[in-house]
């Protein structure tokens, strides 16, 4: 059986695509994956030996060679994933299938070729059991004969049963001639199957060869890639603490990006206070000599104030003197005065004012 088919006697009858993987021989637990990517799986079916198997090819590698028997049970372990065992393989394969419905396919058509396998198992027993009957009774039948031709002692005996003893033999013969025939075509059947499997065992312990090699290649690339993938994570690391240090400079820098904008803030609002305040500086001066043109004004009214007192006690006098002479100018002279007080006060007034000002100033 090649491992490697088609041949013009095996055709696939079924072909899906799946992820390919092979139990742990270690662990017994672990699947280990036999296919870098999804790879053609595909049922094929022997019409000369009636015998169908699992095959699957991932490049010139052959990662499946399962013959189909009555005993193999397909397993659905998830909605995606099934199992067989193989024990001439001495492993349990696993598929892993894009969709529940390609599973349940496959796992359908594994049914109908384990119940085919199970018919041509049967049949073959059959067939086997029957020429092996037909055999036994073969050799059974030819030494009675013999016997029976052999104790007819009588010259007169052979005479009368000649005939039919001839007949006889005749036909047992041709009985033994269908049987050996019939034997040496299973002899050069079984010769030609012991030939194939020499051949098949032959190229499947290449193929276990190549696959023990390619397993040590690819323990090599797995540690070498290990030692990359750690060197890797190291540098991600630095690199991860860089780009932390980075993170906090540039926060450092918004906050001081924040402090600045308030610093020009601030700075801009002092420049307006300078310009207020050099605004006020320019009219100081019109202010002094308004101080100063008030502080004459308030001189004169001192003075004026001054000369109105002594009118005041004048007046005073004179009112003292014509008392009861002049009773109406009295009443005048008394509104005249209650007016000159409030204007005094407001004189004064006006004089504290122009004092605090020239103090603030």
């Amino acid at each position: 059986i090649s491992p490697v088919p088609p041949y013009s006697r095996e055709q696939p009858i079924f072909t899906t695509r799946a992820h390919v993987f092979q139990i742990d021989p270690s662990t017994k637990k672990n699947w280990v994956p036999a296919s870098k990517q999804a790879v053609t799986v595909s049922y094929f079916y022997d019409s000369t030996r009636n015998s169908y198997r699992i095959i699957s090819v991932d490049g010139a590698k052959v990662i499946i060679n399962s013959t189909i028997t009555p005993n193999m049970t397909f397993t659905k372990t998830s909605q995606k994933f099934g199992q067989w065992a193989d024990s001439r393989a001495n492993t349990v394969f696993g598929l892993g299938f894009p969709s529940e419905q390609q599973l349940t396919k496959f796992a359908e058509k594994f049914q109908e070729v384990k119940e085919a396998a199970k018919l041509a198992r049967d049949r073959s027993q059959e067939k086997i059991e029957t020429s092996s009957n037909h055999s036994q009774e073969s050799g059974r039948e030819t030494p009675s004969s013999t016997r029976a031709s052999s104790v007819n002692g009588t010259d007169d005996e052979k005479a009368s049963h000649g005939g039919s003893a001839e007949a006889h033999l005749k036909s047992e013969n041709d009985k033994l001639k269908i049987a050996l025939a019939q034997s040496s075509t299973n002899v050069k059947k079984w010769e030609t199957e012991l030939q194939t499997l020499r051949e098949s065992n032959a190229r499947l312990s290449t193929a276990l060869q190549e696959s023990a090699a390619s397993i040590e290649h690819w323990k090599k690339q797995f540690s070498a890639c290990k030692e990359e993938n750690d060197q890797l994570r190291g540098k991600i690391e630095e690199l991860e603490e860089q780009c932390n240090e980075i993170n906090k400079e540039k926060e450092r820098n918004a906050q001081l990006s924040r402090r600045l904008q308030e610093l020009e803030t601030e700075l801009q609002d002092k420049e307006l206070e300078l310009e207020e305040l050099r605004k006020q500086g320019e009219i100081i001066p019109e202010l002094m000599s308004e101080c100063e043109s008030v502080s004459e004004q308030l001189q004169a009214a001192e003075k004026k104030n001054k000369d109105l007192e002594e009118k005041v006690r004048t007046l005073r006098t004179e009112v003292e003197e014509n008392k009861h002479r002049q009773t109406n100018l009295k009443t005048e002279l008394k509104n005249f005065l209650d007016v000159l007080d409030g204007k005094i006060d407001e004189l004064h007034d006006f004089r504290q004012g122009l004092s605090k000002l020239g103090v603030d100033n």
